[in-house]
This record gives C-alpha cells, sequence and structure tokens, in this order.
C-alpha cells in the first residue's frame, strides 16, 4: 500500500540488531508524539533488510516491508518486551549476493553488495522525509552512512551492551543489568548448596559494562571484561580465596562473551560472519569453567572444586522492560519528535550526566565506548574499582 502524503510529512522508524525491552515503548513515543503533532508513520519491518527488500510497485503487496502505525497498534505493544517491527543484522552497505532481493539480483550479483541506492530509492518511493533508527553502533552506522548520502536522520541508541559513543545509556541496558542481577542471585542457592563456583557468561562483545556492573551491585564476586585479558590461574586463586571466606562455601565470577584469556583471542562459535563483520560469540564461560576445575586443587589443597557454568544469553534481554526502560524511551522518542519538529536532523539522542541531550549523529563511527579500565577496573584483584562515585552518572562507567 502506497503511503499518502500528509500536510507535515511522514516519519520512518526502524529496530536493527539484538531485541531489548525497550523498543516498543520507544516505538510508542514516537509514533503517538508524531501523530499528535500532524505527521503519519511507516513502521519499517525487520530492521534494514525492510528497506532493501520493497518492490517498488503500487501493485505489490509490501506489507511484510513496512507497515503504517496507529495510535491503537503502538499501545497494545507499548508496554511489551521486543520489537513487534521485528528485526535484522542485515548491512545494506555490505549486503551477501545470497541476501539480494530476488528482483534485484541481475542488478547486485557481487559477492558483497552497496545496496544504498535502492534504499534511498525505496525511502522516496514510501514519501518517508525522517528516518529514526533505533539500534545499536552497527545499526547506527549505517544511519549514519544515509546521513551522508543527504537522508534525513535522527538516531535513537538501543543495546544491552551500553556500548554507544556519545551517550550515558542506551535503551535495554537496565533490565539487563537488573536481570543480570536477580538470575545471579537465584543461582547462587545451587552454587551454595553443592559448595561450588558459579561462573555465569552474559553478553558483551568489546565493552564489560553488562558483567563489571552487577559485579560493582554485588551480585558477583570477581569479573572478566573484554577490555583486559585475564589470567586464568589468577581468576581460579581468587575465586577459591572468596569460596574460603564464604560460610555458604561458594563464589561468583561474570564472564562478558568478549572476554579472552591472557595471549589468547575471543572465542567464537564458528567463523560465520554477520553483515558488520562479526563472528558469534560464545564458549568462553565453558572454557573458563573447565579450566578452572582442572586449576583449582592448586589452591585448594589439591582436592578439586566443581563448577556450574551458565550462560544468562537472551534471558536477560526477553521480556518486559523495567522502570528505567520505560521512561527512557518515552523521553527518547520525544525528543527526536522535539528535532523533527524544529527542523534539525543528523543527530543521535543521548543522556547525559543525567540530562537528556543530542549529539551529532556521526559520533557513533568516529569513536568506541568502553571500560576505562585504569579507572573502573583493579586488574589484579578482577572486579570493580569501588571509589571516585561523587559526580558520576547513574549507571557510572560511561565510558565517555
Amino acid at each position: 500500500m502506497q503511503s499518502i502524503k500528509t500536510s507535515k510529512g511522514i516519519i520512518g522508524i526502524l529496530t536493527g540488531g539484538g531485541d531489548v525491552p525497550g523498543l516498543n515503548p520507544a516505538i510508542r513515543a514516537v509514533t503517538i508524539r508524531a501523530l499528535r503533532e500532524g505527521y503519519q508513520v511507516i513502521g519499517i519491518r525487520k530492521g534494514w533488510r525492510g528497506l532493501i527488500d520493497i518492490v517498488r510497485d503500487k501493485k505489490v503487496d509490501n506489507s511484510e516491508n513496512y507497515e503504517i502505525l496507529t495510535e491503537e497498534l503502538v499501545n497494545k505493544v507499548g508496554r511489551t518486551g521486543g520489537t513487534f517491527l521485528h528485526t535484522s543484522r542485515v548491512n545494506p552497505s555490505k549486503t551477501p549476493k545470497e541476501r539480494v532481493p530476488t528482483h534485484l539480483q541481475e542488478k547486485y550479483n557481487q559477492d558483497i553488495n552497496d545496496l544504498t541506492k535502492e534504499v534511498l530509492a525505496n525511502l522516496d518511493f514510501l514519501n518517508i522525509d525522517y528516518l529514526i533508527p533505533i539500534g545499536g553502533d552497527d545499526t547506527l552506522s549505517y544511519g549514519v552512512r544515509l546521513y551522508q548520502e543527504g537522508f534525513k536522520v535522527i538516531a535513537i541508541p538501543k543495546t544491552m551492551d551500553n556500548d554507544v559513543p556519545g551517550t550515558d545509556y542506551c535503551i535495554g541496558f537496565s533490565t539487563c543489568i537488573t536481570r543480570t542481577i536477580s538470575l545471579t542471585h537465584s543461582l547462587r542457592t545451587s552454587a551454595g548448596s553443592h559448595e561450588r563456583l558459579l561462573v555465569l557468561e552474559v553478553f558483551g562483545r568489546y565493552a564489560g559494562f553488562t558483567a563489571i556492573l552487577p559485579t560493582l551491585a554485588g551480585a558477583a564476586n570477581r569479573c572478566v571484561i573484554p577490555e583486559y585479558d585475564f589470567d586464568i590461574e589468577r581468576l581460579t586463586e581468587l575465586m577459591i580465596q572468596d569460596r574460603f571466606s564464604n560460610p555458604s562455601h561458594y563464589s561468583v565470577v561474570l564472564i562478558s562473551e568478549g572476554a579472552a584469556f591472557s595471549g589468547e583471542k575471543m572465542i567464537f562459535q564458528n567463523a560465520l560472519k554477520d553483515d558488520y563483520g562479526h563472528k558469534k560469540l560464545g564458549g568462553i564461560g565453558e572454557r573458563v569453567s573447565m579450566q578452572m576445575k582442572q586449576l583449582s586443587p592448586k589452591f585448594n589443597n589439591s582436592k578439586p572444586i566443581n563448577v556450574i557454568n551458565q550462560k544468562l544469553g537472551y534471558l536477560v534481554r526477553c521480556g518486559d522492560p523495567d522502570a528505567i526502560d520505560s521512561i527512557v524511551p518515552m523521553a527518547f522518542g520525544n525528543l527526536a519528535l522535539d528535532l523533527i519538529i524544529k527542523g534539525i536532523h543528523g543527530r543521535l539522542i543521548t543522556l547525559r550526566n543525567g540530562r537528556y541531550d543530542n549529539a551529532p549523529i556521526d559520533i557513533v563511527t568516529s569513536t568506541k565506548k568502553i571500560v576505562d579500565v585504569n579507572r573502573y577496573y583493579n586488574v589484579d584483584r578482577l572486579r570493580p574499582k569501588y571509589n571516585s562515585f561523587e559526580l558520576q552518572p547513574l549507571f557510572l562507567m560511561t565510558g565517555l
């Protein structure tokens, strides 16, 4: 169905990358404010994939690629987790030959293809004036590309890793931290009952915020993060010391999925890469558990200690958003509309030092946001530093 141009214009919105709680509240906030201001809103389905799969023919059914959003529709899903628009990790500027839509395969037949011209043509076909992508640094990096091509883009940061540069906070982070703390405390009962070491693998490819913040909050004794290659013997020694000092005889460590042993690289499930060049991580928690058990006799009077290994994974990204991930998306969506109403684009919606703001969108690709190891991480004790809280933002380690 071809959209109808309204007096004020049409806003497109999409969600890309991994799902997190808070995406639907953000879509709801954008849509309701936009409709009340006189705009029409089109939801692009399946992230950037929806914008390459569209067939520019009014007679073709494109309902799998986009839909007109209404207040009734977004109100139904606005309090739920995930994204009802669905998502993908497609990068239109680096589309593998096998992912090129059928109707474009004659035109684009290289191993890797740049479909940006098609994306821009499809945005024009839909009469979209402004585009609001919600995603992490990968999804938003293509938003930067569209802005550089002259399209009006306003980006909203979303990732449970909280590693989008330019903002203290990304949608999904608070729920992830809340769930991680809760699940870790639940698993303590098993670790304590069997007097074991508890190893929990959490998300975090390049940034260790999702491991270090729960540890800081008391969920774990130790944590290892991607920003610092750790020594497995030192970790084992510390964990057994913690176990000795615990009346229930157990200890807990959180392992970022991107963490690596000293002298080694990240552990991947296989050699396959997504469109942004990332291999699927997984397995560091299992390796830590195996080696920790093997090393445990060295620090436990020659007696081995069993290990419980659990990958929290999707348990921390599924389900409904917590309070912060219900409030912040509402604010981010309205901030995006404030800019559109003023005719401003090329911005990233941000939360800095407790205040909502915006920054140039190209900050997403101009720098990296990771844990400042020297400031926040004790590399000898493999845990956060418990100092320098004065005048820090709510979630402390912004990496900015």
